[in-house]
């Protein structure tokens, strides 16, 4: 099992920043891929951004892309999410979560959630 604690949301303007963590416990964390998730009442969940279990491959969704950047820190069992130039679309309720298989988007492919952080923009 892992258990997943994200932290870190909260209300920012159009154009701010806001970065997201993800305290993970349990199974070895170093050994996971880690990902992130968005999710509001008018759309189905959506893919983020994700990191393999080294740190070395990363990949985004485009919306995202140059202004997103996920990380990883092992020794401290902490993924990161740091959210710049924010975008009213971009607000939702942000998951983390993990699993085995890289590189993936499908959030079939990951095993275990947090129970979510809320980013709302005001603009």
């Amino acid at each position: 099992q892992v258990q997943l604690v994200e932290s870190g949301g909260g209300l920012v303007q159009a154009g701010g920043s806001l970065r997201l963590s993800c305290a993970a416990s349990g199974r070895t964390f170093s050994y996971y891929t880690m990902g992130w998730f968005r999710q509001t009442p008018e759309k189905e969940r959506e893919f983020v951004a994700s990191i393999s279990w080294s740190g070395g491959g990363t990949r985004y969704t485009d919306s995202v892309k140059d202004r997103f950047t996920i990380s990883r820190d092992n020794a401290k069992n902490t993924v990161y999410l740091q959210m710049n130039s924010l975008k009213p679309d971009d607000a939702a309720v942000y998951y983390c979560a993990t699993g085995r298989r890289w590189p993936t988007t499908r959030d079939s492919d990951y095993e275990y959630w947090g129970q979510g952080t809320q980013v709302t923009i005001s603009s």
